[in-house]
């Protein structure tokens, strides 16, 4: 019954913020980064925001520090949507909501500093990369969904986190998908959605990883780890500024220049996801064997995919001089 309601109030909290971003003019515009070509509502993944919040009024504070964590990072990146803010800002407060993560998981230890740092360093890093691979439709909701439902998977065998909350940030999900898992979507998520979203699945992986002491889970978040280190190290090589815009990302290639469908893309890296995620929990493989040869199969086939058709995106470059 809870599920239930929480599911009504996410639908029609998402129908309220459309009437909001509409009056106030909080939407996306089309730049050189984008992937679209009509102005679009941004901001719809504030109801991820909302649900963990929904989360804790049905169910109780069970995780105040994390909670205070994402609703810094949510609110500051929120802002940000609506007016830009210097990146210096957003990375104290990124920092700072991770500290309030690293204290709910109970992993402020002075004594190994050195390992918190490189923790606090990789966390925000996931979270940034998150934020900077959603730009087509579908992507950060069903890919997002195709880390959740693994989690969910090995919660019910084994539980590390609340499934309360495991079950209404997929409500999230799949309201929010709803909206914008389609040819012409009606919102964009924002870097509220992206990064609120992001912050909640590293807290729910660190917690596994933590009660396992199995690291190399990492793996659930493979397929959107590859390609954004490959496309950094790709710009460079190229010897770009990595603080500007650009669509060099594989699945940027594959709507813009191979004008596959923004769903279709955004399904193949979901379902990509999705089949490492269980081959890595089901099968009778050594994990960090089957880590390393994930790995190596997916920066093998971007090599591949950007050799064969990055020239189209040069052209497109040369096109716009």
């Amino acid at each position: 019954m809870n599920l239930l309601i929480i599911t009504i109030l996410l639908v029609v909290i998402e129908l309220v913020y459309f009437k909001i971003a509409d009056r106030f003019n909080i939407i996306d515009k089309p730049n050189e980064r984008s992937s679209h070509k009509s102005v679009v509502l941004r901001g719809g993944g504030i109801i991820f925001l909302f649900g963990i919040w929904l989360y804790a009024a049905f169910n109780g504070l069970m995780y105040p520090w994390f909670i205070a964590g994402v609703t810094a990072i949510g609110v500051i990146s929120f802002i940000d949507d609506v007016c830009s803010i210097p990146n210096k800002y957003r990375l104290m407060v990124q920092f700072a909501s991770m500290l309030l993560m690293f204290q709910q998981l109970d992993i402020l230890n002075l004594q190994s500093w050195w390992i918190l740092l490189l923790a606090l360093i990789f966390c925000v890093g996931i979270i940034n990369a998150y934020n900077f691979m959603d730009g087509i439709n579908g992507i950060t909701g069903g890919y997002s969904i195709a880390v959740l439902i693994p989690l969910i998977y090995l919660n019910q065998k084994n539980e590390f986190v609340s499934p309360e909350l495991l079950y209404v940030m997929l409500l999230s999900l799949l309201v929010f998908c709803f909206f914008n898992y389609r040819t012409k979507a009606k919102c964009f998520a924002g870097d509220v959605g992206a990064v609120s979203i992001a912050f909640a699945l590293v807290f729910v992986l660190a917690r596994l990883i933590l009660q396992t002491g199995d690291l190399s889970y990492i793996v659930l978040l493979a397929v959107y780890g590859v390609d954004s280190i490959l496309t950094i190290v790709h710009r460079i090589m190229l010897h770009e500024n990595l603080g500007q815009a650009h669509r060099k990302h594989a699945y940027q290639i594959m709507a813009n220049e191979l004008k596959i469908p923004h769903v279709t893309v955004s399904s193949i890296y979901a379902l990509l996801q999705l089949a490492i995620s269980f081959g890595f929990i089901l099968l009778p493989i050594n994990h960090w064997l089957y880590m390393s040869v994930a790995i190596v199969l997916l920066c093998l086939g971007y090599v591949l995919f950007k050799r064969k058709y990055y020239h189209l995106h040069e052209a497109y470059l040369n096109s716009n001089k």
